[in-house]
């Protein structure tokens, strides 16, 4: 193996390791990442929320005892991925270890840190992004019609972890039409990759046809309750911030294929850029849905800007890589919990950036930390504390209680500690857990765990006899903090017949009839 590639597999090992040396040990796993691995539980080829792919990673996590290292496994080892295809595509170009070198910096002192530490759909997008414009560019550089076919592997594959993917194809596409690479579509070889692709996706298309396009219920539920609040300048200034430490570097890389005579075969990539972010832009995309478009750009910049400085200024080298390092170090508190949450919040008001844009959640107000840090503390506590409702409870009325949370988090969380915790299975008909919903019941008690009380037209929680608030969990920088544990009590013959015909007519919208 020559010099740049052991640099490589070396970098991909630092990278990979780096994250669970950093994030302090009080944190607990995202809330998200609770539904991952729930979803592992129910194997199927899709779920209401993501493609399957995510929840196959998590049934081997779960096989292997779902601790924080087997749940953060996977972003790590697919993150260390992203950066080997990034370094071939360097050396590809007849790049050396400078230019790796300057590729690393943004897996350790940008987004990309945070990114490819959550065990969510998103480190997979990036992955597969950067795996499709990988795989064109190869065959650009060699004509192989097998770069075609992992081309449409990826593609298929990518389909099966996040949707988004289909966006950054979309954008190959026009973007090949306006290259002289447009004769790429006079090659069958192209048009069997694609038939792969679908042959891959098929079980997943299939499965959304069979469940009426549950896909299509999402976006429409993402875009009322999230994406309209986007505006499209935040989403074009946020593509600078995201990577704040080294934009100079993607900057460059865009350049390169854009305008240089050198990167002129790679125009495809500069176009692909543009599409992609004028696509997201129009959509109200968030920030981060852009992600994957940036691996390939730092790879020609580095590339480009080890080419500029290898005869002239070569003291920019030095700039190039101080820049990012002392930057990177100082926002780190911002890209991974490092410290314990009171110290983070102290921090950041010390610092005075806490009414920045890191710290408006989706409630469109500004908190003390960043959303997906107060969604990594407060379950084990909660947990605990429904556990130990359920167990005050005699021994027959336990046999009788069902466990209820208004929120998948929620119940992915108590799932995720029943067993240590001596809880039943945790019910819930928020997401994907609706699916697991039984279709017969057979209880007189319930444990309902939601932030608020039942509504007075919530025919369920009529049927009991007694309700009673049992305990609450009071952590100001918990993003669930206030949620009650509420015990109801004695409900009448009424309550199966009416919990089976209320579980039936919410699963019938995604049963084709």
């Amino acid at each position: 193996m020559n010099t740049p590639l052991r640099l490589i597999y070396l970098l991909a090992l630092i990278r990979f390791i780096l994250p669970f040396f950093l994030v302090h040990p009080f944190y607990e796993l995202h809330r998200d990442e609770y539904l991952y691995l729930a979803e592992a539980r129910h194997l199927a080829w899709g779920f209401l929320e993501v493609p399957p792919m995510l929840s196959f990673m998590a049934w081997i996590s779960n096989a292997f005892g779902a601790s924080i290292f087997w749940v953060k496994f996977w972003p790590a080892l697919i993150g260390s991925c992203t950066f080997i295809l990034m370094g071939r595509i360097i050396v590809s170009l007849g790049g050396r270890a400078f230019a790796i070198l300057l590729a690393f910096l943004p897996f350790v002192f940008t987004g990309y840190i945070r990114l490819f530490y959550y065990f969510h759909p998103n480190f997979l997008d990036v992955f597969f992004w950067t795996l499709n414009v990988y795989a064109l560019i190869r065959y650009i550089q060699t004509s192989k019609n097998s770069w075609l076919y992992v081309f449409g592997i990826s593609v298929g594959l990518g389909m099966l972890s996040k949707y988004s993917v289909a966006f950054y194809t979309a954008s190959i596409v026009v973007a090949l039409l306006l290259t002289k690479d447009r004769k790429i579509f006079l090659n069958k070889h192209l048009y069997l990759s694609a038939a792969v692709a679908l042959l891959i996706m098929l079980p997943n298309i299939l499965w959304q046809y069979n469940h009426n396009f549950p896909l299509i219920a999402h976006m429409e539920e993402l875009k009322e309750e999230q994406l309209q609040f986007n505006n499209p300048l935040d989403f074009l200034k946020d593509q600078l911030m995201m990577f704040l430490p080294c934009v100079f570097i993607w900057l460059a890389g865009l350049y390169f294929t854009a305008f240089t005579s050198e990167g002129k075969p790679y125009r495809t990539v500069a176009f692909t850029y543009l599409f992609v972010i004028a696509l997201l832009t129009y959509m109200n995309g968030k920030s981060y849905y852009a992600a994957g478009a940036y691996p390939v750009l730092f790879a020609f910049g580095a590339f480009y800007l080890e080419k500029i400085t290898t005869t002239k200024a070569k003291f920019l080298r030095y700039v190039f890589v101080v820049i990012p390092v002392a930057f990177g170090s100082l926002i780190m508190p911002l890209l991974l919990p490092i410290m314990k949450p009171q110290e983070l919040a102290d921090w950041y008001k010390k610092k005075e950036i806490n009414t920045t844009g890191s710290f408006k959640w989706e409630d469109q107000q500004y908190h003390p930390l960043p959303q997906d840090f107060a969604d990594m503390i407060g379950w084990r506590e909660l947990a605990e504390k429904t556990a130990a409702v359920y167990k005050s409870l005699p021994d027959s009325q336990q046999q009788k209680t069902m466990i209820y949370c208004r929120g998948y988090f929620t119940a992915g969380a108590l799932n995720y500690h029943a067993k240590k915790l001596g809880l039943p299975e945790v019910y819930s008909d928020n997401a994907s857990f609706l699916f697991w919903m039984p279709e017969k019941y057979d209880f007189k008690h319930l444990i309902l765990v939601g932030k608020r009380m039942p509504d007075a037209d919530d025919i369920v929680f009529q049927q009991f006899e007694k309700v009673t608030i049992k305990d609450s969990i009071h952590y100001p920088l918990f993003r669930e903090t206030g949620m009650k544990i509420i015990l109801f009590e004695n409900g009448n013959d009424s309550l199966r017949s009416i919990t089976e015909r209320g579980v039936a007519a919410l699963k019938a919208r995604f049963q084709r009839k």
